[in-house]
């Protein structure tokens, strides 16, 4: 860009007749010609400032050419350039001179970085809406036609992301000429070129009539399907969902099927990927008679690849095959063609396969019902807390909750409670985490019967909280002081009282400020519930949350500052009241000095107040 002139030929255009108005662009240019990156960078990003300034003719004449002429820079700055000409049609006079914005995004649309390229088609996408068909024709549509006929593969991988959107608003004749030049694409010479037409084959199918679809589509989507290079292949799989939503069911089988088959076994196992990591919508777009002929047997085989990553992608996918079957012989369907398969992966050599199917699993029971849960998956949700791998352990107790809707609290705590209990001893601290956070869910749904929920909640859930109150990482401690303060309601006041109290007492003293602040929150809802003040409140010293001002409460406030005094006072006399009951309640001998004790100002009635407001004396009395 070293020596390139711009309009007005630089800076000293600026003051040769006094024209004031030059001045802007001068200063791009010179910004623009500047060798530090982020200078030109920012000259870019003020693009629309400037064009404010110059007015929209000016813009169109001026600087438009400019940019065109000087499109060699840093990929960052270009990047910045194609994303700013995307905004650019109300700067340059409106939809009439929309068109003036393509020389310059043509020459981006060329440029050697990829990432470059695709800003530069999106905001030509943006722009080609604004224009009017007639303008579409005369403008839009050459450039599309050089683009697909460029000399470099770049511009003509740019043009694949054009075809549709102006194929809708073109003319019969047009249309041909579109459907002629994306057809020579799709058989390009270039790998880089095929992928891109094959990337928006099935945008394309979605704009075209019906019977183009059939006759030009389909036997594109069939000649890339069976591309020599498998990315390409691949991408192929991707565009069969939308071609197969456009066809009826006879089409469907005839056309579009025996390349998917081909595709569910193709030699590459990245082919294979993509179809079962696009199952579910393939699924969908073929419909439920295709489903049970052709796809099931196809996912079959997905489950049970010689490759892990296929067999990963499928297993991710099993719940919602199984919810997109037919309601009728659905869960027929599960048990004899799909559960089999299920029970190998359980035991896969994969920790990935393993894991994905454990994300997935539990959502079955909903589906298959209580009897079969109990019966078939029970074993295989027993065998996966126990995997040795973390991730999978992690993954069936993150859902345990769809379990309990099924087969009930009694047969849980029979059955998984006791495995659940020993993960809480987990090497794995985020297993461990993952026991402490899922408690308060499961203790939620242990209240459903007040005997049940009491019962369980004290003999199986309350030991383990209580032991991970001394786990090492902090995370785990803070939220066992979380899942007491849910928990709490279901136990009794023994309980509490004996041995919930304590721990939070301990946990109220913590080291860490997130674990002594969610203690001191359990504290007073514990307290309520004991209905009676014979917990600590929070101290007046402490902060009232992570990273909390520690003289939050002792700041002193003026006059002007205090529009409530008479009734801050009142509450603080009260909370004042209170603390000396508290403090009697507790039997304090006042020889040794109050348990507890308001390290603040008297006079300080806000801070009083606060103080009261926090520790909620009035709610935990009799």
């Amino acid at each position: 860009m070293a020596g390139t002139a711009g309009p007005g030929t630089g800076p000293g255009a600026a003051g040769g007749d006094g024209d004031d108005s030059l001045y802007p662009i001068a200063v791009l240019i010179d910004e623009l010609r500047n060798e530090d990156v982020q200078l030109r960078l920012n000259s870019i990003k003020k693009l629309s400032t400037i064009a404010l300034a110059l007015g929209v003719e000016r813009t169109r004449t001026e600087l438009l050419p400019f940019l065109t002429d000087t499109i060699y820079d840093e990929d960052e700055v270009l990047l910045a350039l194609a994303e700013q000409l995307g905004n650019f049609t109300g700067l340059v006079g409106g939809p009439d001179f929309a068109h003036c914005l393509l020389p310059p995004l043509e020459s981006l649309a060329t440029v050697e970085e990829t990432v470059v390229r695709d800003k530069a088609v999106e905001s030509l996408r943006q722009i080609s809406q604004e224009h009017t068909p007639n303008a579409l024709e005369a403008h839009f549509v050459p450039l599309v036609k050089r683009l697909a006929s460029g000399d470099w593969f770049t511009s003509r991988t740019s043009a694949c992301g054009l075809f549709s959107v102006c194929y809708p608003r073109a003319s019969d004749a047009v249309r041909a000429e579109i459907r002629q030049h994306f057809r020579s694409l799709c058989s390009d010479d270039t790998p880089m070129v095929r992928r891109a037409a094959a990337s928006k084959l099935g945008e394309f199918a979605k704009v075209l009539e019906l019977d183009s679809v059939k006759s030009e589509i389909v036997p594109l989507f069939t000649n890339l399907a069976s591309d020599e290079q498998d990315s390409v292949r691949l991408l192929a799989v991707e565009a069969c969902v939308s071609i197969a939503q456009l066809l009826s069911q006879e089409d469907l089988e005839a056309l579009v099927m025996p390349t998917l088959r081909q595709a569910a076994e193709d030699k590459s196992w990245r082919v294979r990927y993509m179809v079962a990591d696009k199952f579910s919508e393939l699924q969908k777009a073929v419909g439920p008679k295709i489903t049970l002929n052709d796809l099931i047997p196809a996912f079959q085989n997905l489950l049970k690849d010689c490759e892990a990553e296929v067999r990963a992608a499928a297993a991710h996918k099993v719940k919602e095959l199984c919810e997109n079957l037919p309601t009728e012989g659905r869960e027929t369907i599960i048990m004899s063609q799909i559960l089999p398969y299920i029970k190998e992966l359980v035991s896969d050599t994969n920790q990935h396969v393993k894991s994905a199917l454990a994300s997935v699993i539990m959502g079955l029971s909903t589906i298959l019902g209580k009897e079969n849960t109990i019966e078939h998956l029970l074993p295989l949700f027993l065998a996966q807390l126990k995997d040795e791998c973390p991730e999978v352990r992690l993954n069936i107790i993150s859902n345990l909750d769809c379990v309990n809707e099924v087969i009930g609290i009694r047969q849980l705590s029979q059955s998984l409670l006791p495995a659940i209990v020993e993960l809480a001893e987990d090497a794995k601290w985020r297993v461990r985490l993952a026991i402490i956070e899922y408690m308060p869910l499961l203790a939620g749904q242990l209240a459903l019967s007040e005997a049940c929920g009491q019962e369980i909640t004290t003999k199986h859930m309350l030991p383990v909280v209580l032991k991970m109150a001394g786990d090492q990482v902090a995370n785990v401690r803070f939220n066992v002081a979380k899942s007491l303060q849910k928990i709490g309601p279901v136990l009794n006041t023994d309980a509490l009282r004996e041995e919930v109290k304590p721990v939070l007492q301990k946990l109220g003293q913590d080291e860490d400020v997130d674990v002594k602040y969610f203690a001191q929150e359990a504290i007073s809802v514990v307290a309520q519930r004991l209905r009676k003040p014979d917990f600590p409140a929070k101290d007046s010293e402490e902060p009232s949350a992570p990273g909390a001002d520690k003289n939050h409460f002792l700041r002193a406030r003026g006059p002007e500052e205090d529009p409530g005094k008479v009734q801050r006072e009142r509450a603080a006399r009260a909370a004042s009241e209170e603390a000396v009951e508290m403090a009697r309640f507790r039997g304090t001998d006042v020889a040794k000095g109050p348990a507890y004790q308001l390290h603040v100002n008297p006079r300080d009635t806000l801070a009083q107040l606060e103080i009261a407001d926090l520790v909620h004396f009035s709610q935990s009395r009799d």
